[in-house]
Parts: C-alpha cells; sequence; structure tokens
C-alpha cells in the first residue's frame, strides 16, 4: 500500500512538471515557422547591409533585435518556451554564417573617442604634476627636518 502511494505521488510530481507549453510545441513546425518567416527577413535585411559592415553593431542591432523578437513571437504564438534549444541553433546557425569572422565582443575594434580618452589622459597628467608641485613645496621646506 506504501508503496503504490509513493508511486502515485511520483507521478503527480512528475505530471506537474509537464505543463501545457511543453505539451502544445511543436518543434519541427515552430523550426520551419522562424526559418520561413524570421530567418527570411533577417536575411533580406542583410542583403541590403553591406557584408562589410555586418561585424558593426549598431548598423546590426535593429536587425537582430527584430530577428530575436521575431523568434520569441512565435514561440508565444505556438505555445513553446523561449528561449530554448531550438532557437540557441537557429541562432548558431545565425552567427556561423553572418558573424564568423567578427571580433568576440560583436563589434568592429577602433580607438575610443577623444570625448573618453581626454578626461583619462587629462587627469594622469594633472595627478603627475600635483605630486610633483608637492614634493618641490615640501623640499624647500626644511622646518622641523632632522
Amino acid at each position: 500500500m506504501a508503496l503504490l502511494l509513493l508511486l502515485l505521488l511520483l507521478l503527480l510530481i512528475l505530471a506537474a512538471h509537464v505543463g501545457p507549453s511543453e505539451c502544445g510545441c511543436d518543434g519541427r513546425l515552430y523550426q520551419k515557422v522562424i526559418n520561413d518567416l524570421c530567418f527570411n527577413r533577417f536575411e533580406e535585411e542583410m542583403v541590403r547591409l553591406d557584408s562589410g559592415r555586418w561585424c558593426s553593431w549598431p548598423e546590426t542591432m535593429e536587425i537582430y533585435e527584430g530577428l530575436t523578437n521575431c523568434t520569441c513571437q512565435v514561440a508565444l504564438r505556438m505555445d513553446c518556451f523561449w528561449p530554448n534549444r531550438l532557437v540557441d541553433d537557429f541562432f548558431m546557425k545565425i552567427h556561423n554564417t553572418y558573424f564568423h569572422h567578427c571580433a568576440l565582443t560583436g563589434r568592429l575594434l577602433q580607438e575610443p573617442s577623444i570625448g573618453i580618452l581626454a578626461p583619462f589622459i587629462g587627469v594622469s597628467v594633472l595627478i603627475a604634476l600635483l605630486m610633483t608641485a608637492v614634493v618641490v613645496w615640501r623640499s624647500k621646506r626644511t622646518e622641523g627636518m632632522l
């Protein structure tokens, strides 16, 4: 009797983990829809963009966000979890096709702007001058020194 109750409890716990989203998602259909709808739209927009600018995040950010939102919206409408293994595989395919030659950060490497560099350089120079002035001033004051 105790074994039967334990088995029944185990079945109830397992049934609780299987929700409607897991049961209602047709993975093959989901994959077909994101390929037909999301990928085709993404591909059209990337073709319009010069391939030399694919690694520039400001240039591709809106296109990439559109792709991400598309896969998420399709998942919601098809009662699928998002993100999921199919989405991960889908984005791996996208990255291997379009972004495989980009820097690891996803952006083209470039020099920081003068607006970023100037404060760092200016503060460093001012600190060096201030420390030099303090040392010279202190060396001229010999009072109280042994």
